[in-house]
């Protein structure tokens, strides 16, 4: 049995690619020994480090667009959208909270101080206030306050930490990226007739290519034995909410792909 160090990227709902890659990693026999994300990476990442995958699965494979927006508890605010609070509780109804060091396996979540742009990573504390604060996309949720801090998601300044996972001696480096943008293939992409001229798609690509270029930089300081890439321009807003059996399986047919490769190496 291979041991693994799993890092796994922000991205929103593309980020339940990470159920069917951890699926299949377990299924060929890997065993996971660590765990690091961001965003969408430490949601699922500490889930599975808290034994509760297979309910948190069960639950997503649920929702429909409506139970979705049923889980927005929106705000008046001026500085943010939703508040967050009422997808966490539902959330924390199927896998308990746990403090992160109580965890069978290490686990990091990486969250951005708003103010000072600082990255903070949780390697302790409320498992589910690691994450809230790590999921909390600017603008998006409402921004956590933490020992005098206010934090904002972790892909801000660590989009891929593949840094900040436990390493152990004859591990595999095992990276899911979420953020890939292909140049070449990005010219023939094109939102649907109008969509380009709005707030909501021009902030979306924004924050698609500053996480792009961070992965890459996170790529370079620590480069995975295995990386596993899923477009940015895949499963966007309620469409990949609502959708999580279809990014699940995605997830897992990439993984796949990618253990072959690496083991036909071997």
């Amino acid at each position: 049995m291979k041991n693994v160090a799993l890092a796994l990227a922000s991205g929103g709902p593309r980020g339940f690619a990470f159920i069917g890659a951890i699926e299949e990693l377990q299924a060929r026999g890997y065993n996971i020994t660590s765990i690091a994300g961001a965003s969408a990476g430490s949601l699922v990442g500490g889930i599975y480090a808290a034994g509760g995958l297979q309910q948190f699965k069960e639950w997503l494979f649920g929702l429909d667009p409506i139970k979705v927006v049923t889980l927005m508890d929106f705000s008046l605010s001026k500085n943010y959208l939703v508040k967050g609070q009422r997808v966490i509780n539902a959330i924390k109804q199927r896998v308990p909270d746990v403090n992160i060091e109580d965890l069978p396996i290490p686990f990091a979540a990486v969250a951005t101080d708003l103010f000072t742009g600082e990255e903070v990573v949780f390697r302790e504390g409320p498992l589910f206030d690691a994450i809230r604060a790590s999921i909390s996309i600017p603008s998006m949720f409402k921004p956590v306050k933490w020992k005098g801090r206010t934090l904002v998601d972790g892909g801000m300044v660590n989009t891929f930490p593949l840094n900040r996972v436990q390493r152990t001696p004859g591990d595999i480096l095992v990276g899911f990226n979420v953020n890939q943008i292909d140049a070449a293939q990005s010219k023939g992409f094109r939102l649907p007739k109008g969509a380009d001229n709005t707030f909501a798609s021009i902030l979306q690509r924004s924050f698609g290519i500053m996480n792009c270029t961070i992965a890459r930089m996170g790529i370079e300081m620590a480069r995975p034995d295995i990386l596993v890439d899923l477009p940015f321009d895949s499963y966007h807003g309620v469409y990949g909410y609502s959708h999580a059996p279809e990014i699940v399986e995605k997830g897992r047919e990439l993984m796949a792909a990618a253990l072959d490769q690496y083991e036909n190496k071997q």
